[in-house]
């Protein structure tokens, strides 16, 4: 481009690739790459004249004809060596010598070289702490504790993603009273494949609390193919910070995408024996997909200490137990006024969340990506704290073995 076909750049955006080539067909194929990514490039014929020309761009993509006058070019991390054969000797000289990260052949490479470029200019960081949050049993509460997880997280300045995987759930935007807010819906991805732009994905969902939410519309399509949920949940992993799902009980092809990207599983068990009995099929099919799987206990109304103990529904699950929400009157009031779950701060459901971050914060997991969370206490069994006078069972977390 000469400088009078060039957009002007508002400065709001990251810059794009830094194309090097004279080869006109290597270009005519590189254009088309960063077209598909979304980014606008630089072209030139040889090293920048000035340095920051040549420092500044997330990516710089050099190609093999070239090379050889880039000799002197100060070492920078993302440049990639492009040839017609990735293999020739002397192409692979020429990469050392620029401290190249890869070289690659086209078409051969174009898939990685496309989702390279996006990475680039999306500027992407450590995925995002994905948590999931599966019902033991019908009504135990997963939606509302998906739903004030990321109010909590939100809260303490977390950059927040919750996603309703749930079809038949009745819809995350409606448990946070913002139905009628302006935004995407699932059935917009419904088409999604390959790679979705993390940062279009963010800006094109409604804002709720401080935080975006991909939920259902009203209408009755409640399929979301697997390709979509792949693509959807991988560009809100990329975008980082906190992904928060609510799943269903029964793990189908898109629900086991969705797990597959999860870091850690919350099973919600009613302290009753057959929501026990329930939870215990529900983690079988869980499991299959998901190796990080602990129990929440949630407490019943009007039980007053007759339930089962959380140790021991953890002992039956045969896993980790992460914590126990007891039962917190005036929350389905609140909820009908609008109130979205963990508002109240000094309530339990919000005291277990903030909880369960802070913990996650000391085990040196903040939204930074995978987390490995054990929850197990001394002896091997499952690990607990009690806050005094609190009511509130916090979560048992720390680094282990887990997913990564």
């Amino acid at each position: 481009m000469t400088p009078s076909e060039r957009p002007v750049h508002t400065g709001e955006e990251r810059g794009g690739p830094l194309i090097i080539t004279e080869d006109e067909r290597l270009l005519d194929d590189l254009l088309r790459l960063c077209a598909a990514a979304g980014a606008l490039p630089e072209v030139a014929h040889g090293l920048p004249a000035r340095k920051r020309d040549w420092e500044a761009p997330p990516l710089v993509i050099v190609g093999a004809d070239c090379a050889p006058r880039m000799r002197g070019a100060g070492r920078r991390a993302g440049v990639i060596l492009t040839g017609q054969d990735a293999d020739d000797p002397a192409v692979l000289r020429l990469a050392v010598a620029l401290g190249a990260e890869r070289v690659l052949a086209l078409p051969d490479g174009e898939r990685w070289l496309a989702d390279r470029i996006a990475d680039a200019v999306e500027g992407v960081g450590p995925p995002a702490l994905t948590v999931g949050v599966i019902g033991g049993c019908g009504g135990a509460g997963a939606s509302t504790l998906a739903g004030a997880l990321a109010v909590t997280a939100a809260r303490t300045g977390r950059r927040t993603l919750l996603v309703d995987g749930d079809p038949l759930g009745g819809g995350l935007d409606v448990l946070l009273g913002g139905e009628k807010e302006k935004g995407l819906r699932w059935p917009a991805f419904a088409e999604s494949r390959g790679r979705v732009a993390c940062g279009a994905l963010a800006e094109s969902l409604p804002r709720l609390h401080s935080f975006r939410v991909l939920s259902w519309d009203r209408g009755s399509d409640v399929t979301i193919p697997p390709p979509a949920m792949r693509a959807v949940m991988a560009a809100a992993r990329r975008r980082g910070g906190v992904v928060v799902v609510d799943l269903p009980r029964r793990v189908d092809a898109a629900a086991a995408e969705a797990l597959a990207q999860v870091d850690m599983g919350l099973l919600l068990v009613p302290t009753e024996l057959r929501a026990v009995a329930a939870a215990q099929r529900v983690a079988a099919g869980v499991q299959k997909v998901l190796g990080d799987l602990r129990v929440v206990a949630r407490g019943a109304p009007g039980r007053h200490g007759h339930g089962l103990p959380p140790d021991e529904i953890a002992r039956l699950m045969e896993l980790p137990l992460a914590g126990e929400v007891p039962w917190e009157a005036g929350l389905l009031a609140d909820l009908s006024r609008g109130v979205p779950p963990g508002a109240q701060v000094g309530g339990p459901l919000a005291r277990f969340c903030t909880a369960f971050w802070e913990r996650l914060t000391e085990s040196g997991v903040d939204g930074g990506g995978p987390a490995s969370v054990t929850g197990t206490g001394p002896g091997g069994g499952p690990g607990q704290s009690t806050e005094p006078g609190a009511g509130v069972r916090e979560p048992a977390v720390g680094r282990g073995g887990g997913r990564g």
